[in-house]
C-alpha cells in the first residue's frame, strides 16, 4: 500500500467517525424534540442512542489512534532527545496496538455472542448484532490504523501526522 493509499485510508476512517458523531447528536436532538414539544418517544430511542454512542467510541478510537490526539502523558518524553522520543514511540505504539487487537478480539465474541443469543432491542425487537457489528469494524480499523502508524514510526516517521509537535527526524 502506497503513501497515498494509506492516507487516503486515514481520511476515510476519520469521515466515518466524524459522519458517527453526526449521527449520535442528531438522534439525540430528534428524540429531544420530539419529547419535549410533540410528547412522543422514538420506539428504542435509548437502545438505539446507546449503541450508537458505542459505536462513536471505537470509530472515535480509530481516529485517534493513529493522528495521536488521544490523552498522553508526555514527562519523559518531553525531556529525552529525539532519538529516545522515537523509541518511546515506537514503544507506546506496540503496547497500544496489542491492546486494541486484543480489545478487538474480545469485541467479535460480543458480536457473535450478540447473534447467536438473538438479543433484541425493548420495543421494537431490532437484532442488536449489527450495531455491535460496525463498533467492531471500527476497532479493526483502529487495529490497521496503529499498525500504519507503527509502520510509519520506524520506516518514515517523516509521514506521521501527530497533534503534538515533534522534532522527530
Amino acid at each position: 500500500m502506497n503513501r497515498a493509499s494509506m492516507d487516503r485510508f486515514i481520511d476515510t476512517i476519520e469521515w466515518i467517525a466524524a459522519a458517527f458523531v453526526g449521527i449520535v447528536a442528531l438522534n439525540i436532538f430528534l428524540a429531544v424534540i420530539l419529547r419535549n414539544t410533540l410528547n412522543y418517544a422514538i420506539p428504542d430511542s435509548f437502545d438505539i442512542g446507546r449503541m450508537l454512542l458505542g459505536i462513536l467510541i471505537f470509530w472515535g478510537i480509530a481516529a485517534t489512534s493513529y493522528r495521536g490526539g488521544h490523552i498522553t502523558v508526555d514527562l519523559v518524553w518531553a525531556n529525552v532527545g529525539p532519538r529516545y522520543q522515537r523509541w518511546i514511540d515506537v514503544f507506546a505504539t506496540l503496547v497500544l496496538l496489542f491492546v486494541v487487537a486484543v480489545q478487538t478480539w474480545t469485541l467479535f465474541d460480543k458480536v457473535r455472542g450478540t447473534y447467536y443469543d438473538n438479543v433484541l432491542t425493548f420495543e421494537m425487537h431490532m437484532p442488536t448484532w449489527p450495531f455491535f457489528a460496525v463498533a467492531w469494524a471500527g476497532d479493526v480499523s483502529a487495529v490497521l490504523l496503529i499498525a500504519i502508524r507503527t509502520y510509519r514510526l520506524i520506516f518514515h516517521p517523516e509521514d506521521i501526522h501527530d497533534a503534538k509537535e515533534k522534532t522527530v527526524e
